[in-house]
């Protein structure tokens, strides 16, 4: 789907959402029960600078200190952070993580924050769009990756044929949609043929009580330790 179609879908009454140049998407569109959602975003697989990360991160912030409760969906079609020298010698990791803060509160604030992959989205982007949305959802071919097997090998020393192998084996190693839905990253893959207005609604309408990924992941095989871990550890916090 096209971003077009896509924001035809969520929003069939019409909506206020422009995509700015570079690539970032702003504005706002209505739900079925009246009320209204924030849309924030970056498409056609544009790297995500230090300049954009800020300028979304602005925006988030300005959501969280605005008054009202409005959910915020996050719509993503991005490649990675821009490495570019600038951006690096600048602290391109320092602007991601204010980004991601900036989500986060948005969220503690009372802001539902909802993440669309639509397109593809890579490493330290992924992770600062995406990754900080505390439900994420996509729809067929999305290809996200935190890290691709050539990136991986370098970092790891280990040769790409033996990541292709644990890759094969263990979700956590590989890119891709699937295996970010098994490891409970992606909540959900919505269906294209079916209106996004109702399937966003129906998400809306789920109340969210607790951070569910590391339970999904056991549930799908892909993180089979994450969440017996973490409720060790909150056992053991709160012992007695």
């Amino acid at each position: 789907m096209t971003l077009a179609d896509i924001l035809a879908s969520l929003f069939p009454r019409g909506h206020q959402v422009t995509v700015a140049e570079g690539g970032l998407i702003f504005g706002k569109g209505p739900l079925p029960d009246g009320g209204n959602i924030h849309v924030l975003g970056i498409r056609a697989e544009a790297p995500l600078g230090i300049e954009d990360a800020l300028t979304l991160a602005g925006r988030a912030l300005d959501i969280a200190g605005g008054g009202d409760r409005d959910p915020i969906l996050m719509l993503i079609d991005s490649s990675s952070q821009r490495m570019s020298r600038h951006d690096e010698l600048l602290g391109l990791s320092e602007y991601l993580a204010h980004l991601a803060k900036a989500l986060l509160l948005a969220q503690i604030s009372g802001h539902r924050t909802i993440g669309l992959l639509y397109g593809g989205s890579a490493a330290g982007a992924f992770i600062a769009t995406a990754l900080a949305t505390d439900t994420l959802v996509a729809l067929p071919g999305a290809h996200p990756a935190v890290m691709d097997l050539p990136s991986m090998a370098r970092v790891t020393k280990l040769s790409i044929d033996l990541l292709k192998q644990k890759a094969e084996a263990t979700p956590v190693f590989a890119p891709g949609l699937d295996n970010l839905a098994k490891t409970g990253g992606v909540h959900a893959v919505w269906d294209p043929d079916q209106p996004l207005a109702g399937q966003l609604a129906a998400l809306l309408a789920s109340p969210i009580t607790a951070d569910l990924r590391d339970r999904l992941g056991a549930e799908r095989g892909g993180r089979p330790k994450a969440a017996a871990i973490a409720e060790r550890v909150m056992a053991e916090l709160f012992h007695d």
